[in-house]
């Protein structure tokens, strides 16, 4: 029923079976509007643009995010172009010249992973760096075995995610999680991308102790280039990596030597950006709000495709796709908005299926079928019919 509201990109593209909204998200009509609006602005405001971006369209943002993970403190949400810049920043916070011990898991997203290893792969490190990787599999222990680990030792850093981009498991019980945790100094990242509208979240009683990571690319459905990271009210953290937007407020009083930082969570901010991704955020996030659609009805609409997808399946006995390849297992509740199959084949299945005009995307040997508001129980029956004479 929201199809009409996308017309832009599937009049682009009117064969094609887009089953990548976890990775590529389709972008609403509104968001069209927004990115001319943001050009308009620019001519209008001229120099005083900036005035205007962090006077109006910023907050807005904040407060649409906070709404969403009804945080109490819409001011202490900055944003960036991407996570990668937040999580060199959240690194650089911590004390290089003394032993880090980092917790994470096996499954966390490359924007961490690559940086991690790189760091790793370090002389002046390697004496210095532990980096301890839980598993994410099994699946059915993985919350007990994390927290086990947290109690084991104190470390520096815990980061991992809500759900997990190779998979779709989402942790049931974030919360347990964090509030494992025992020493104040312990700095905790969750990185929210395939959580934040799309898995209703409420980070209420762990705001004081979590940062949290995510952008508008995926399920915020506003495009790249808005990602934001939530701090923690009254944070003290002076990233080494930073930028002249971490000390607005502080420019024309500077009273010392020592580099200053704002006072909320701007103190994470980096230089300057392109902001027009703010605008398509606010769009979006206004289009929702104004067809009532929250992130329990958005869940809930996408629980219903899947549901309608793996009994076509089923039903279809299909030779090469079988819900005994699903990851997490079909009976686990606990996943994301995509399905993830586990096959050996996955790379010759997704240019088998991009032949019919199907978008899916894979990892490895995981291929991911992804869903959203732009698709109908029409379009899963006209996936199967396509997909009827794959081998």
């Amino acid at each position: 029923m929201y199809q009409s509201h996308y017309s832009k990109f599937l009049a682009a593209n009117p064969n094609r079976l887009h089953f990548a909204a976890h990775s590529h998200h389709l972008w609403l009509d509104v968001t069209r509007e927004a990115q001319l609006q943001y050009w308009d602005d620019s001519a209008a405001y001229v120099d005083k643009k900036w005035a205007h971006i962090f006077s109006e369209v910023v907050p807005k943002a904040q407060r649409h995010i906070a709404a969403a993970l009804q945080l109490s403190f819409p001011e202490q949400i900055v944003f960036a172009p991407n996570t990668h810049e937040f999580v060199a920043r959240l690194l650089s916070c911590l004390d290089w010249t003394k032993p880090v011990t980092i917790l994470t898991t096996d499954s966390e997203f490359y924007s961490f992973t690559r940086q991690l290893q790189r760091l790793e792969e370090l002389p002046e490190l390697k004496q210095r760096l532990c980096v301890r990787r839980i598993a994410a599999e099994p699946f059915e222990t993985f919350e007990s075995r994390f927290i086990e680990a947290i109690e084991q030792e104190s470390v520096e850093l815990i980061f991992f995610s809500h759900v997990f981009f190779n998979s779709g498991f989402a942790i049931a019980d974030v919360e347990r999680i964090v509030k494992s945790v025992q020493s104040k100094q312990t700095m905790i990242v969750i990185d929210g991308y395939h959580g934040f509208m799309a898995m209703p979240t409420s980070l209420s009683a762990i705001e004081s102790r979590v940062f949290y990571l995510s952008g508008g690319y995926k399920y915020a459905q506003a495009g790249e280039g808005v990602c934001f990271l939530a701090v923690p009210k009254g944070s003290p953290h002076r990233p080494i990596y930073t930028g002249w937007f971490a000390e607005f407020g502080k420019l024309a009083d500077r009273q010392s030597d020592a580099v200053p930082y704002s006072d909320d969570g701007f103190r994470f901010a980096g230089a300057t950006l392109d902001p027009s991704g703010l605008y398509r955020f606010n769009a979006a996030m206004d289009w929702l709000a104004a067809h009532l659609l929250t992130v329990d009805k958005i869940h809930a609409y996408v629980q219903h495709l899947q549901q309608t997808f793996l009994h076509c399946l089923d039903a279809s006995r299909l030779s090469c796709l079988s819900s005994e390849s699903l990851v997490p297992p079909k009976a686990f509740m606990q996943r994301g908005h995509f399905l993830t199959f586990n096959l050996p084949n996955a790379a010759t299945l997704e240019a088998d299926l991009l032949k019919r005009d199907i978008v899916v995307d894979r990892r490895g040997e995981r291929l991911r079928f992804g869903f959203g508001l732009y698709q109908t129980e029409a379009d899963i029956e006209e996936l199967f019919k396509r997909m009827k004479d794959i081998e």
